[in-house]
């Protein structure tokens, strides 16, 4: 499944995205999620949890994909 976040401002942080996408319950899950090797952005590992994504890029994590449009397009 896809999912389509907007982010506001230039970028958002990994962990902030897992948890505000609703894919984490929290930003320690979000947190080990990425210690694990479990998530990939733009279809690398990303070990970083604190990666800044900017608009444009795409994350995998759990048979999910968010891919990280402007903020007011996200219903486009």
């Amino acid at each position: 499944m896809s999912i389509r976040f907007a982010v506001r401002g230039e970028h958002i942080q990994l962990d902030q995205l897992l948890k505000a996408a609703g894919l984490v319950d929290s930003g320690g899950a979000a947190h080990v999620a990425v210690a694990e090797g479990r998530v990939r952005v733009d279809g690398k590992l990303e070990t970083r949890k604190r990666a800044k994504l900017r608009v444009g890029q795409r994350v995998r994590f759990g048979g999910e994909e968010v891919e990280l449009v402007e903020a007011g397009r996200a219903e486009a």
